[in-house]
Formats: structure tokens, C-alpha cells, sequence
């Protein structure tokens, strides 16, 4: 297993990845009206550049020669600094293998190597891996509905001290 920073040349890579994670994930919590809508106006090629472009960085996870999961990231300076984890997500076929952990290591890694000792990540309540950022010593912060156009965003917002 292999992890790298993703760079431009990866978006088209970050998008396929997002096309056959988000419905299998999602199905069976979001409508597909929405699960389109999220994936055209998160995870287009366009959308995916442009968050480049704003500061959000993206790393890969590679097994045998193939991208298998994707995270993507950025620094926020509030009272306190925290790495914002924006996306973390890994094909139905790499769950419970441990790529997801060592991506979420390497996250906390980075958090680390830039001092920062705090991180959070936002996850749909009705999601599954709440149970896997527990598991790995994240907690609730705070639930939170965010209005996302004509869709409202369950979401708990949890946070790990490190």
C-alpha cells in the first residue's frame, strides 16, 4: 500500500473513485436525485480542480498499481488550528483490509508534522464508518443540518484530539 499526494493530473482518477464509492455507500441512506446532484457538484472534474485551487489537497491510496481510496484535506486557523478532513473515502472492496485506517493515519500524520492537534471530519449520521471513526478515537462534536441547495446535510461533526 502506497500513499501520495494527488496533483491535477489525478482529478479525472479522484472522480471515477467518487463515481463507484458514492453509490454503494449512499444508496441505501441518501435518494439517487441526491447522490447525483452531491457526485456532479462535488466530485466533478470541474468541482474537483477548483477545490484544488482553493487550497484543498488531496492524497491517494494505492494498492498493487491501483488508486483504491482518496482523502482530501486542508489546514483552518479558528481559535485553534485544524486539519479539516473534507473527504475520506475507500472502495467497497479495500473496507476492513485497514486501508481506511492507514489513510486516516497518514491524515493524522500530516496534522501532526504541521503541529496541529486537532482534527475533524464531518460524516452523515445514518453512515456506517461513525462506527469506524469511533472505533479509531473520534468523537461527536456536534450534530449539525446544513442546508446544501435544495438538500439538508445530517451530518455529526466529530473531532479528534491527538
Amino acid at each position: 500500500m502506497e500513499i501520495v499526494e494527488a496533483t491535477e493530473k489525478d482529478i479525472r482518477v479522484i472522480h471515477e473513485l467518487a463515481e463507484k464509492i458514492w453509490w454503494p455507500t449512499y444508496r441505501p441512506i441518501l435518494s439517487e436525485e441526491q447522490i447525483s446532484f452531491m457526485l456532479e457538484h462535488m466530485y466533478s472534474e470541474k468541482a474537483l480542480n477548483e477545490q484544488m485551487l482553493a487550497d484543498t489537497r488531496f492524497i491517494l491510496v494505492k494498492s498493487n498499481n491501483e488508486v483504491v481510496a482518496f482523502a482530501g484535506y486542508s489546514t483552518e486557523t479558528r481559535p485553534e488550528s485544524v486539519l479539516k478532513i473534507h473527504k475520506i473515502y475507500v472502495l467497497p472492496s479495500e473496507q476492513g483490509k485497514g486501508t481506511g485506517k492507514n489513510l486516516l493515519e497518514h491524515l493524522l500524520n500530516i496534522a501532526k508534522d504541521l503541529t496541529i492537534r486537532q482534527v475533524e471530519l464531518n460524516v452523515n449520521r445514518a453512515n456506517p464508518a461513525l462506527g469506524f471513526y469511533k472505533k479509531l478515537g473520534f468523537e461527536i462534536y456536534k450534530t449539525v443540518d446544513i442546508p446544501y441547495y435544495q438538500f439538508i446535510l445530517n451530518d455529526y461533526v466529530m473531532r479528534k484530539n491527538i
